[in-house]
């Protein structure tokens, strides 16, 4: 790292700090505004954002209009942790100026790249800086001194444009998989609607016709129109076991993995499924003293407080487990396949119903006698299955997406680190990398 420079931004960058507001003014002209939203959330500015349209004067726009390889900071926010978030025009748009609460820093093309000095600007050591100069009480900003004053290290043009690169082509995946976790959403949550609504002819595996084109398919319930084939249970009514689990101080009683059982509470509750990545394990003493809160595999767990009505199903392989605060349901296995249900309350159908059982004016929560006396749509078993396995198959993909953009993610951070810092160094040849860039 002996050949990286040491500059304060002052001497690499020229800084402009603007004051175009949101207002149009009617001896201003019209222009395309980019706000403190749009840099604060976006990474990479190009045209592809929906901006707003605003005013500006000749010298306005010729000050504050942007160019490619402006890198735009956030300069005043409500927290100091928002100050300096930084972003990049990649590039030339038209008529677009940068907005207030904003500052442009237009890099020394001599010396600094765009992209490299966006990047730089996230790093961890100039983070704390423009944190710790931020000054305030309700509102933090910076001055332009405090922006002038901040040192930045940096290689050549080559070996910046290069990282660029790298770290843009990750970004270019990671978007990829944010796009498909938001279609699998989006998948999603039009199957819950079309499931609880219309359900599944189990003898050809579609979808029943809606309502409006096959009113004979359906009958009048208290909620609402349901396939002929399903009924209206009350959940006490369909289950051996609807009951609190522990509620009390348990502190005492915790204890290590080896020496204990696994201990649930409302955040390991996911929708559809638990989060075991951070167990709390209770002594095998207070477990066996407290059968009540023991779990089974097939259990529904139901949050009570928090988020509540947010439920998950305790998987088979889970055979020994206790929990707290939280509403046991143990179904009737010829009644209820559990997944079914645990479906169904974490859908937007099911969130409206219980939102009429929610009670509490300062801690809202759910009584497990109202869980017990909440009415459910109960098609036949064979056709809750099959509605849970559709479900469970889009689940899969969301997680795999979601568990492949974690990695994603750690990668981009350890990269960003090693290269950004000179740990590592870029040795490839210019244009071996062929990630779009501006």
């Amino acid at each position: 790292m002996s050949e990286w420079k040491e500059e304060s931004l002052k001497k690499v960058v020229d800084i402009r700090v603007s004051n175009v507001d949101k207002k149009i003014h009617p001896n201003k002209s019209l222009v395309k505004l980019c706000n403190y939203m749009d840099a604060y959330s976006n990474n990479y500015i190009t045209s592809q954002i929906p901006f707003t349209i605003g005013s500006a004067d000749v010298n306005e726009i010729q000050r504050f209009g942007l160019k490619i390889d402006d890198v735009i900071i956030t300069k005043d926010s409500e927290t100091p942790e928002d100050i300096a978030v930084s972003s990049v025009v990649m590039e030339e748009l038209d008529n677009v100026v940068c907005g207030y609460h904003l500052a442009i820093l237009r890099p020394d093309k001599n010396e600094l790249y765009g992209n490299f000095l966006m990047l730089k600007l996230k790093e961890p050591e100039l983070k704390h800086y423009f944190c710790s100069v931020a000054n305030g009480s309700t509102r933090y900003g910076l001055t332009i001194g405090n922006i002038e004053k901040a040192k930045i290290k940096y290689p050549s043009l080559s070996e910046q444009r290069q990282i660029s690169r790298i770290v843009r082509t990750c970004d270019a995946v990671i978007e990829k998989t944010q796009a498909a976790i938001g279609k699998y959403k989006a998948i999603k949550q039009g199957m819950l609607h079309d499931l609880f609504t219309r359900g599944i002819d189990i003898y050809t595996g579609k979808l029943r016709p809606k309502y409006e084109d096959a009113p004979e398919l359906y009958k009048d319930s208290s909620l609402g129109f349901i396939p002929v084939e399903w009924d209206i249970e009350m959940i006490g009514d369909v289950s051996s076991l609807v009951t609190n689990g522990f509620v009390g101080v348990a502190t005492p009683y915790y204890t290590t993995a080896d020496k204990g059982v696994p201990y649930l509470f409302g955040t390991n509750i996911r929708e559809d499924s638990i989060d075991f990545n951070d167990l709390r394990y209770i002594s095998r003493e207070f477990n066996d003293s407290h059968v009540k809160s023991q779990l089974k595999p097939g259990d529904m767990l139901c949050v009570q407080s928090g988020h509540i009505g947010t439920s998950a199903v305790v998987p088979d392989n889970f055979v020994e487990a206790n929990c707290h605060a939280l509403i046991i349901t143990r179904f009737y296995k010829e009644m209820i396949y559990p997944a079914y249900i645990s479906f169904y309350l974490n859908s937007s159908i099911g969130k409206h119903q219980l939102d009429k059982i929610i009670i509490g004016s300062t801690i809202k929560h759910i009584n497990t006698s109202d869980l017990a006396k909440h009415l459910i749509p109960k098609p036949p078993v064979e056709e809750q299955i099959v509605i849970s396995q559709r479900l469970t198959i889009i689940d899969q993909k969301l997680q795999n997406e979601q568990t492949y953009l974690h990695k994603l993610q750690m990668l981009k951070a350890g990269l960003m680190a090693d290269l950004l810092s000179g740990k590592k160094r870029v040795s490839l040849p210019e244009g071996a990398i062929t990630q779009t860039e501006n």
